[in-house]
């Protein structure tokens, strides 16, 4: 029986939610000031058809300072400079537009109607009954969630392992036998796929990853019945709208997801694969008012790069509003950019 438990941390600027699925992290949601609350899933727009791809089956929407694509059936074509309420179904990824819905027609201007459920309410909707766990547990818990979104290779149960690695067309997932132990191998491969297809499941959960995904299953002659149910089980949180191919001659299978949120990778580093300042910036905030806490009354120095500082600057007087005015960052030209510290001045 699988059990899920709810982590919320807020500090300033930065709310994470954590859903973790019996002691491992399944979801990592993210929000901060300065998103766009227009391009979250769930909120609600009136919208401008700004123009029109009859060849693509798709609208592009003026949501008034940002833009949507909204997918039609032939039937269902709007018109330019129709108003519509519409919803965020996708939200965007790097290169892409986010992905809208219609619910009907509207008058202008564009505008946001309705924001998207906040972080708690998203929580909630993974596991109604559960509490929400808040305070330093729930900031080791993200931290734990951050750290393991940007693993590549992840260590399997019973040994072996399955490495994720998302590309323009679709998210390769490879399964590999490793050390695991067994006098049968064909018994070992076939449960070191059953263990890759959960784990699979919960890791792109997790990482925020959807669209094509192909998992590269280890050994052969596999007992496709068998993986086929465990892939459905899996994959029975995702839906509506996951599809699940046989295994294939190749020893592949092929499974479709519904991309809804933004990957977590891409709000945490950079188009260069570096951490973003943003997101180191937070680091250093969270580790500044660890500690403000351990150590009360002490002033607390924060140092860090200078474009780090610049991301951070905006949030400690809010630091120091929950602790006491007690907080300065030093922008460190010499320090490393991924290294951030917060020590006892």
């Amino acid at each position: 029986m699988t059990r899920r438990t709810l982590f919320l941390d807020r500090s300033p600027g930065e709310t994470r939610g954590v859903v973790m699925l019996d002691g491992l992290p399944e979801r990592l949601i993210l929000r901060r000031e300065g998103d766009d609350p227009k391009l979250w899933q769930g909120a609600r727009l009136a919208a401008r058809v700004a123009s029109l791809e009859p060849a693509m089956g798709a609208a592009f929407l003026d949501l008034g300072g940002a833009r949507a694509l909204l997918p039609f059936k032939p039937d269902a074509r709007p018109s330019v400079g129709a108003f519509l309420e519409i919803e965020i179904r996708n939200e965007p990824r790097r290169g892409k537009l986010a992905v809208a819905r219609v619910l009907g027609a509207a008058e202008g201007p564009p505008r946001l109607l309705a924001e998207a459920p906040d972080v708690e309410a998203q929580l909630l909707g993974f596991a109604r009954d559960a509490e929400i766990v808040t305070g330093p547990a729930a900031r080791r818990a993200a931290d734990e969630a951050e750290a393991e979104v940007l693993e590549a290779v992840h260590p399997l149960p019973g040994g072996g392992s399955l490495a994720i690695e998302p590309t323009r067309a679709l998210v390769a997932v490879d399964v590999d036998l490793g050390e695991r132990k067994g006098g049968d191998s064909k018994r070992a491969a076939r449960q070191a796929n059953l263990a890759a297809i959960t784990a699979a499941a919960r890791l792109l959960r997790l990482k925020g990853l959807g669209g094509i995904v192909v998992l590269d299953l280890v050994g052969r002659g596999h007992d496709g019945t068998a993986l086929l149910a465990a892939a459905r089980a899996a994959f029975g949180a995702d839906n509506p709208g996951v599809a699940i191919g046989p295994v294939g001659r190749f020893g592949t299978m092929e499974i479709s997801i519904p991309r809804r949120s933004r990957p977590v990778a891409e709000i945490l580093l950079d188009e260069t694969g570096r951490f973003a300042a943003p997101s180191l910036a937070h680091r250093l905030l969270r580790r500044m008012a660890a500690e403000a806490e351990a150590q009360r009354g002490a002033r607390i120095v924060g140092r860090c790069a200078p474009d780090v500082a610049e991301a951070a600057a905006p949030f400690i007087e809010r630091l120091a509003g929950a602790f006491g005015a007690r907080f300065r960052i030093v922008p460190d030209p010499s320090c490393p950019r991924d290294r951030v510290e917060a020590v006892r001045e």
